[in-house]
C-alpha cells in the first residue's frame, strides 16, 4: 500500500489526530480510494483531499467511513466535532464547501461585484477632509469573543483526549458521560480493573464485557471492548498488564505479540481478523 503525503505542517493538532484515525481506519479496511467513493457519496478526488489535509473532512463522511468499515462512528465523530470547534475559534464562519459544489463561487462573487469603484472624494492626493475610519470597537469584541471560544474549545479537547477529571461525584458523572461519548458502554469507569470469566460460548471464546468481532481498537480508546481484548489476550497467554478498558502500550504491546504469534499483520491494531483469532 503507498505511503501517505505528510499532512501540512500549518494543519491544527486537533484535524491532525482526526486525518490520521481516518487515515488508519481506511488502511486496516483495506479499501483504496476509489473503492471509497463506490461505498459512499463523496467522490475519489474529496477522499483525496480530505485524507491529505488538504480541505476539512465534513462530519458526514467521517460517519459514512467508520460504517463502511465496519466500526462504531461515536468516538470518530467525537474527534470531528473537536476538530471543528479548534478550525472555526469564532463560532460564526460557516464550514468549507468541497470545491466541487462551489466550482462558479468566485465567478458568481466576481460578476456580482460593482467594476472599479471610485474612491471616495478627498481620499486622493491632491488633499481635501480625510475618510472618517470605522470604529474599531466591533473588531475588537469579536477578537475577545474568538479567544473566549478557542480557549474553551481547547479545554474540552484536554478532557476528551486525556480524562482528566478530579476526583468526586460530579466529576465521576461527568467521566461516565465522557467515556459513553468515546464509545465506552454506559456505566463504564475508567480506572477501575475488570474481572475476566472467559467462557466459551458455542465456538466463541468471551470474557462477558461485548460481542464484537470488527470494531477497530487502538492506541487511547476506552471502554468495555477494550476490556474484552485485554481478557482474551490474557486468556491465550498474552497478558496485557490491565483489564481496566484503556487501550495503553502495554495492550498494544500484548496484541502486536499475539498478532505475530497468529501470522497478523502486527501492528498492535485490533481489527475484524484479529478479533476473530481472540474468538477462537
Amino acid at each position: 500500500m503507498a505511503r501517505w503525503k505528510e499532512l501540512p505542517a500549518a494543519l491544527d493538532s486537533r484535524e491532525r489526530r482526526l486525518v490520521a484515525e481516518l487515515r488508519r481506519l481506511k488502511d486496516h479496511s483495506g479499501l483504496s480510494l476509489a473503492a471509497l467513493a463506490a461505498k459512499t457519496a463523496y467522490s475519489r478526488s474529496s477522499w483525496e483531499r480530505y485524507l491529505n489535509g488538504k480541505q476539512p473532512v465534513p462530519r458526514e463522511a467521517v460517519e459514512q467511513l467508520a460504517r463502511v468499515c465496519g466500526t462504531d462512528p461515536t468516538r470518530l465523530a467525537v474527534l470531528h466535532d473537536v476538530a471543528v470547534r479548534a478550525r472555526q475559534p469564532a463560532g460564526g464562519a460557516a464550514a468549507a464547501k468541497d470545491p466541487e459544489e462551489q466550482e462558479d463561487g468566485p465567478a458568481q462573487e466576481a460578476a456580482a461585484a460593482p467594476p472599479d469603484a471610485a474612491p471616495p472624494q478627498g481620499a486622493g492626493d491632491g488633499g481635501g477632509q480625510p475618510v472618517a475610519r470605522p470604529a474599531r470597537t466591533v473588531a475588537l469584541g469579536w477578537f475577545l469573543a474568538g479567544v473566549a471560544v478557542a480557549a474553551a474549545a481547547a479545554f474540552t479537547a484536554g478532557l476528551l483526549a486525556g480524562g482528566a477529571w478530579s476526583d468526586g461525584g460530579k466529576a465521576a458523572g461527568a467521566a461516565q458521560t465522557a467515556d459513553a461519548a468515546a464509545g465506552g458502554k454506559p456505566g463504564y469507569r475508567r480506572g477501575v480493573a475488570y474481572r475476566c470469566e472467559v467462557k466459551r460460548e458455542g465456538a466463541e471464546l468471551r470474557a462477558g464485557h461485548g460481542t464484537s468481532r470488527t470494531i477497530l481498537l487502538d492506541t487511547n480508546s476506552t471502554g468495555f471492548d477494550v476490556v474484552e481484548v485485554q481478557c482474551l489476550l490474557r486468556e491465550h497467554g498474552f497478558d496485557p498488564g490491565s483489564t481496566e478498558g484503556l487501550y495503553d502500550q502495554a495492550t498494544k504491546d500484548a496484541a502486536t505479540r499475539f498478532q505475530k504469534a497468529r501470522g497478523l499483520v502486527a501492528d498492535g491494531i485490533v481489527g475484524p481478523k484479529t478479533w476473530g483469532e481472540l474468538r477462537k
